[in-house]
């Protein structure tokens, strides 16, 4: 909770600065359309992560991965953003998203539980078992969005998206169980959004976007939820700033191979929160 409240009282605070700024100044560059045509972030991401998994069909224990298994709660990555408005109207846009986490933990487990191997069989680790864990998410996003209202100050957009996301998970635990497999969603999860763009000043701008996904088909369930706000500073034609805060979550019970692509037993629930600090090239 409090590392939520410090980076939303940063956007704040930097949301402030931008109302105390000139009410769309004129300058040398006030005869271009804000719209760019083509952009690329390149950042830094701050982020806060939360994963409970269940192994194995049927009802099983949900493990909290960064509690029991020792995994970092804070993982920093880089991460990088870019979109093409492919028309003369600037109205199709096509954006496409990668970052990935990385984590590994070894600890000593504090309390019995019990996990399920490939076979459905039951094992039970109990406490003072060494175990040595990851977790390893890779997330690659496009998205396509009509601008279906666009003037100079404003873009507002429909979107449709979709995610990829090959997921690593290993656990060790000395002498019961090598479990080291990778479960990949190879398949689009897809989802649908909205997006909205709107020119403070023509070098402050506000940008927001929201997306979510549910799906039920027989033994699968599918989740997405992402919302993103940010606040950008454009000082030069090519060049500018940006600081936007991120909230994602995602979550997966499947049997086996019930949405294509994925071929997954169990139940995943992954959710991160954070800080993006970046610098932008638009075009």
């Amino acid at each position: 909770m409090l590392f939520k409240r410090k980076y939303l009282y940063v956007l704040l605070a930097a949301g402030l600065l931008f109302f105390i700024q000139p009410a769309w100044a004129k300058d040398a560059d006030s005869d271009d359309k804000p719209w760019k045509k083509f952009n690329v972030d390149v950042g830094y991401f701050i982020s806060n992560v939360d994963t409970n998994l269940s192994l194995g069909s049927g009802l099983g224990l949900t493990v909290n991965v960064e509690d029991l298994l020792g995994l970092d709660t804070n993982n920093n990555v880089f991460r990088i953003d870019a979109f093409w408005r492919f028309t003369d109207n600037l109205r199709h846009r096509f954006d496409f998203t990668w970052f990935s986490f990385r984590r590994d933990g070894s600890t000593t487990v504090g309390r019995d539980f019990t996990i399920k191997d490939k076979n459905d069989n039951e094992i039970e680790i109990l406490a003072g078992t060494r175990v040595n864990s990851k977790f390893n998410l890779d997330i690659y996003r496009a998205r396509y969005s009509y601008s279906f209202f666009q003037d100079d100050r404003m873009d507002l957009a429909f979107s449709i998206g979709a995610y990829v996301m090959p997921i690593d998970i290993g656990l060790q635990a000395a002498g019961l169980i090598n479990f080291d497999e990778t479960e990949r969603f190879t398949a689009p999860l897809p989802t649908l959004g909205l997006r909205m763009d709107f020119a403070i000043t023509p070098k402050w701008f506000l940008r927001s976007n929201f997306e979510i996904f549910y799906l039920e088909i027989n033994e699968f369930t599918g989740t997405i939820y992402e919302t993103n706000v940010a606040i950008e500073y454009i000082p030069w034609k090519h060049l500018g700033f940006g600081l936007a805060g991120n909230v994602f979550s995602l979550g997966i019970e499947a049997d086996g191979e019930d949405y294509p692509g994925i071929d997954f037993k169990g139940e995943l629930k992954f959710r991160y929160s954070g800080l993006l600090l970046y610098a932008k090239v638009p075009f």
